[in-house]
């Protein structure tokens, strides 16, 4: 099991992103659980929460999968919120649809229409 409490450190150009990605289980409800992405830029207060919760086609590791990994149904499109390369795609594709929080606080979005836009960008790329 990995460590989600650590921070680890993203550079992109000039800017230093510090993420965490941190896990709800609730074992009684499955439905309950999340899986939560968290960016920040160095020496910010404010920060952008990337929230992945199960649904119709839409699965979250819970002991079945590695750790931090989020299947899109029936065609079992993955990503690992644990591999740098993901995240920062992640972050590239919120930044372009301006959902970078502006200000302090915590700017918390729905992580799955992120999900869809990179693997359309990668099925484009193929």
């Amino acid at each position: 099991m990995k460590n989600d409490r650590r921070l680890r450190r993203l550079v992109d150009g000039d800017t230093i992103w510090l993420w965490s990605v941190r896990q709800k289980l609730d074992r009684n409800r499955y439905e309950n659980c999340r899986l939560t992405l968290s960016l920040w830029r160095e020496g910010s207060r404010s920060r952008l929460s990337i929230v992945f919760r199960p649904g119709p086609d839409r699965v979250i590791s819970n002991t079945y999968f590695e750790a931090g990994t989020v299947v899109a149904l029936p065609e079992r499109d993955e990503l690992n919120l644990y591999e740098p390369k993901t995240i920062h795609r992640l972050l590239q594709i919120a930044a372009a649809r301006e959902e970078l929080p502006m200000g302090p606080g915590t700017r918390e979005i729905d992580g799955w229409h992120l999900f869809e836009a990179l693997m359309a960008a990668q099925n484009a790329e193929a």
